[in-house]
């Protein structure tokens, strides 16, 4: 089966949503290797912790709580976090400015190591992400994976998203997309699938000279259900 040009589903979106400008209203920031290199660990880590904490919750309560969050994490300060004992740790699994939650806790001892790892090996984590070639996320996300805790899947890809990095996220919607355009894949999460996935935003990339971030929001926006434009820009977390 051919695959659907960019163009098309670019006119379909835009059709949907009632036309080119009101489409070009619902991208995401613009991402900016230079913003990113110069972006500090600590932010790294709290966007990682916010990823994760979100994940399986409901964001706005997460965000409505994140000054806490903030707080009790020691402001998501890798190096200081990684000098604190034991107890730190311990007390926050009942500290009521968090979500209390065991396993996500222990994710933000682990990563404050990943995110130190990284940034001593590449100046900075940004920098490590500002260098990584926009047309192989799924090997970036193969990094975050096997280096970083509970940042696979979904939570990897927001991450990136979140951070700035030029990402696609792999909304029900984004697969829908993928799969009415002829790209072979299943359910979108084996290694075989990620590399059509990568391979066919690249091309659309190529097509039309967008980020793949551009790219993945208007495969979002041209099929499935069409949400009211007012609500999408209330939340503006769609893919």
């Amino acid at each position: 089966m051919p695959k659907v040009s960019f163009k098309s589903i670019r006119a379909r979106a835009a059709k949907r949503k009632g036309g080119d400008k009101v489409l070009a209203s619902l991208m995401p920031k613009k991402p900016n290797n230079k913003a990113l290199a110069k972006l500090a660990d600590d932010r790294v880590l709290s966007e990682m912790a916010a990823r994760i904490f979100s994940a399986g919750f409901v964001w706005d309560v997460i965000d409505k709580k994140w000054p806490g969050f903030e707080e009790a994490f020691l402001e998501f300060n890798p190096k200081r976090l990684l000098f604190q004992p034991a107890e730190f740790w311990e007390k926050l699994a009942s500290d009521k400015r968090i979500v209390r939650h065991p396993g996500k806790i222990k994710s933000v001892r682990e990563n404050a190591k990943f995110v130190m790892d990284v940034s001593k090996e590449h100046g900075s984590f940004g920098k490590f992400l500002a260098g990584w070639p926009a047309d192989d996320q799924v090997g970036l996300l193969e990094v975050l994976g096997k280096r970083g805790s509970r940042l696979g899947g979904f939570s990897g890809q927001y991450l990136l998203r979140f951070l700035g990095w030029d990402a696609f996220v792999l909304s029900q919607s984004v697969l829908m997309c993928l799969k009415d355009s002829g790209v072979p894949i299943t359910g979108g999460t084996s290694k075989k699938d990620l590399n059509a996935i990568q391979a066919q935003f690249n091309a659309w990339r190529d097509e039309s000279g967008l980020p793949i971030t551009y790219i993945s929001r208007t495969c979002a926006l041209s099929i499935g259900e069409n949400v009211p434009v007012a609500r999408l820009k209330e939340v503006m977390q769609i893919t």
